[in-house]
């Protein structure tokens, strides 16, 4: 669920004039366990990408520039450069602030923990593929990988891209080559080939008070090792097609020594296997209930919140692994005072409980696919779209979600309980929804499968005598 909606939904549960300051991070407390997005660039949900406000190609090196300067007050109190720049907006987040700072913070296992440390502390450290679900601490572990591979300057070398902001844009492949090749294409010069300073001297830049390594202490350089000196992060890597993989799989054979690849991503399977077969993969799994509690617990405690056991429990089992989503909508209650109050989650989840992917399901198992109706609007009357694409424009439009996240709406609906279905319908169902799921990955104009699909039911309703048109 988009957290633009939890969070529209939150401000009307009370009446309450309710002001919020900024969260207090120069206090040097210790960090909490949780997984959380926090970076020193700005993230972008999967509702701003249904806004289309894509996320340009971002590098660290331009916050690295101004790292060390004190007279900017955007790095004024901060900690580390660990620590993101102080945000333009009044109110700083939990998941920024509490951030996790070593491996040990992480909400992980710790199997996967330790895989996490060897990798970052090895003497020729792999290509690294992190996968799992959303909300978990994909980010916030490569993070900490970047920090103890490349020491206190690694945010001049860490580039980041963004590759979901890529599907279905224009210039993808152009913008693609432009991050691996910032000489452009008849260039032999490439971003993983390029060698830094640091590789050759760590001490450039010193750690500030605070910034302690992840794992404990600084790499050792022995001599005449090449240590890596520059990392290449590809977010939601599984978003990036056949012909990019294809070219980043040639990028990643040409790499030079002092360079490595991290790709992150939800689904490993959507990446080839010359891909997978070049990294080490490191899986992280849903967070265990008992965690997510206790680190709910931990930060409200740091922020002095007063939240019911109850509300925590409640948290836990609606976010069903997802941390991101528990933390952020225990801040949000927290905001509205309504964090010791049980059946205030109660209300929170129904208001953001969306109901429109079953109600469009059962439209168009009716034959009601595309209907038009007369309504007043603006005092004329007007003739306005009704029926299962109303719905499915509804949804992307006013709700903000994006063609994956109404797929998936599309697909708990199918497989839940609330909806009675005969096997064989939900089979053919299931089908035409990954049918759809398919060709959306290959157009820009998401609709169109989606109206595909819809008609594919409609016909499905009709053959099992649940449509009247």
């Amino acid at each position: 669920m988009p957290r633009a909606i939890i969070a529209a939904h939150l401000w009307t549960l009370s009446s309450l004039d309710t002001s919020v300051c900024a969260a207090d991070t120069s206090n040097g407390s210790r960090s909490v366990p949780l997984a959380s997005h926090a970076t020193s660039v700005d993230t972008v949900s999967s509702s701003s990408r249904a806004r289309k406000e894509p996320r340009a190609d971002t590098r660290f090196s331009e916050h690295a520039e101004i790292a060390a300067r004190d007279d900017l007050p955007q790095w004024k109190g901060r900690r580390s450069l660990q620590d993101p720049p102080h945000s333009r907006c009044p109110v700083a987040s939990w998941l920024s602030t509490h951030a996790p700072r070593t491996f040990d913070e992480l909400a992980v296992p710790a199997g996967v923990r330790d895989a996490l440390v060897g990798a970052s502390l090895a003497a020729e450290p792999p290509h690294l593929l992190i996968t799992g679900p959303a909300g978990v601490g994909k980010t916030a572990a490569w993070r900490l990988i970047a920090r103890q591979m490349l020491g206190p300057g690694w945010l001049a070398t860490t580039h980041v891209l963004q590759a979901r902001d890529l599907a279905r844009t224009r210039g993808a492949m152009a913008k693609f080559e432009k991050f691996l090749r910032p000489g452009g294409s008849g260039s032999t010069d490439t971003l993983a080939g390029r060698m830094s300073l640091d590789a050759y001297d760590r001490g450039i830049i010193r750690a500030a008070e605070g910034d302690l390594a992840p794992a404990g202490a600084e790499i050792e350089i022995q001599p005449g090792q090449v240590p890596v000196s520059r990392l290449l992060v590809i977010e939601d890597a599984d978003h990036l097609g056949g012909i990019r993989q294809a070219y980043l799989r040639r990028m990643m054979e040409t790499v030079g020594v002092a360079s490595r690849f991290i790709l992150v991503a939800r689904a490993p399977s959507r990446l080839i296997d010359a891909i997978r077969s070049r990294t080490r993969m490191v899986r992280i799994p849903s967070t265990n209930p008992d965690v997510v509690i206790e680190t709910m617990r931990s930060l409200a405690t740091k922020e002095g919140a007063e939240v019911d056991d109850g509300v925590l429990g409640d948290l836990a089992y609606v976010s069903e692994g997802n941390l991101r989503k528990a933390l952020f909508t225990l801040e949000m209650l927290d905001a509205r005072g309504l964090a010791a109050d049980r059946s205030a989650v109660h209300r929170l989840v129904q208001a953001t409980t969306l109901q429109a992917g079953r109600h469009l399901l059962e439209l168009a198992l009716r034959g009601r696919v595309v209907e038009w109706r007369w309504e007043n609007v603006r005092g004329r009357r007007s003739k306005v779209l009704a029926g299962a694409m109303a719905e499915i424009d509804r949804l992307m439009n006013d709700h903000g979600l994006d063609a994956d996240d109404l797929i998936s709406q599309l697909h708990d609906v199918l497989v839940g309980r609330r909806l009675s279905l005969p096997d064989e319908l939900r089979r053919e169902l299931l089908a035409d929804l990954a049918l759809c799921d398919t060709q959306i990955r290959r157009t820009m104009h998401a609709r169109i499968p989606f109206e595909s699909f819809l008609h594919k039911a409609a016909a499905s309703g009709r053959k099992h005598g649940l449509a009247f048109g």
